[in-house]
């Protein structure tokens, strides 16, 4: 895929809506989208943003993704998008992601041309994300944060579009069945929203 094909189907991708519209919460994408007669959160939602960064080479794209640290009080040990919450200082979810990308990687944002968005995600932990998608070139430069991010790494875009490569799982947690979608890369496990929303980019730039 080239990078032409994927600025045109990000032109053209559902912009999503507001989870906080009552109207719409029930149909927008998020942890409870897998399982029968699930429901997003009932409490209200805190806005944050990723950045789904698509690295680009001569070989073919790449996408850009964190591992976060053990310490961490929320999902610690996780593959991840750089992102988080939303500040009242940010202009808006573009902002967000941008500064929270270059905080937590120090990847500058005049090295990132922003393409477009993907469905707005609600986890079960509350949050109400938008994953803004950006070019990246290569090479880039980073500085990782220590105390957020362990580890950053690239999978290349044709194994995420492959639907071969994701799979569905179950687990019980905290009294409750969760179904997510999974994609293991060589040693690696993406699951969750972060699994969810590449899902999401596999389908819109499949078309």
């Amino acid at each position: 895929m080239t990078v032409e094909e994927v600025r045109r189907r990000l032109a053209h991708s559902i912009a999503g809506q507001r989870a906080s519209d009552p109207a719409t919460i029930a149909a927008i994408r998020g942890d409870h989208s897998l399982v029968p007669g699930g429901a997003p959160p009932a409490t209200a939602l805190t806005p944050a943003s990723v950045l789904v960064p698509l690295v680009t080479r001569p070989e073919g794209m790449s996408v850009l993704l964190t591992l976060r640290t053990e310490h961490l009080a929320a999902h610690a040990g996780q593959i991840s998008f750089p992102g988080g919450r939303q500040e009242e200082s940010d202009r808006d979810a573009i902002e967000a992601a941008l500064r929270e990308t270059e905080e937590e990687v120090g990847l500058p944002r005049d090295h990132v041309e922003v393409v477009g968005r993907l469905d707005t995600y609600v986890t079960s932990t509350g949050f109400e994300v938008t994953p803004v998608v950006g070019l990246v070139r290569a090479p880039y430069p980073v500085r990782l944060d220590p105390f957020e991010v362990a580890e950053l790494f690239e999978v290349p875009l044709a194994f995420v579009i492959d639907p071969a490569n994701r799979q569905r799982q179950s687990r019980e947690y905290k009294g409750r069945q969760r179904t997510f979608y999974v994609l293991p890369y060589q040693h690696r496990h993406i699951w969750g929203a972060t699994a969810g929303m590449l899902v999401n980019l596999a389908e819109v730039l499949a078309g």
